[in-house]
């Protein structure tokens, strides 16, 4: 069974940054099996988007076109936490941002139903 605890929301001006924190519990024998993704929903009608996802195995990442450049997702093995860094954020940004995982190669474009375990989510919000 994986668990996924999301935590480091909160409000931040445009142009901030914040870095979101995903601890994985996981038997550390399949840690590296899985891939990782981070999501966000800007609101409850709106569709839950990929921003960004790691293969744990050998780092193979994928970024939205929309956060390129701005967004990373360093890791702590030691700690089996996965980040979200974020910089310089903009007004489109907010949202629910989640944790999400899923057995095996991350898909080359990451969509919602790829991913079987999920955090609880946490807000981001950028004021304008």
């Amino acid at each position: 069974q994986i668990q996924l605890k999301e935590s480091g929301g909160g409000s931040v001006q445009a142009g901030g940054s914040l870095r979101l924190s995903c601890v994985l519990s996981i038997l550390a024998a399949t840690r590296y099996s899985h891939c990782m993704g981070w999501f966000r929903q800007a609101e409850t009608d709106k569709e839950r988007e990929a921003v960004a996802a790691i293969y744990l195995r050998n780092s193979w990442t994928y970024y939205a076109d929309s956060v390129k450049a701005r967004f990373t997702i360093p890791q702590d093995n030691a700690k089996n936490t996965l980040y979200l860094q974020m910089d310089s954020l903009k007004p489109e940004d907010p949202a629910i941002y989640y944790c999400a995982a899923s057995v095996g190669l991350c898909p080359t474009r990451p969509g919602r139903a790829d991913f079987d375990y999920w955090g609880q989510g946490t807000q981001v919000t950028v004021p304008s």
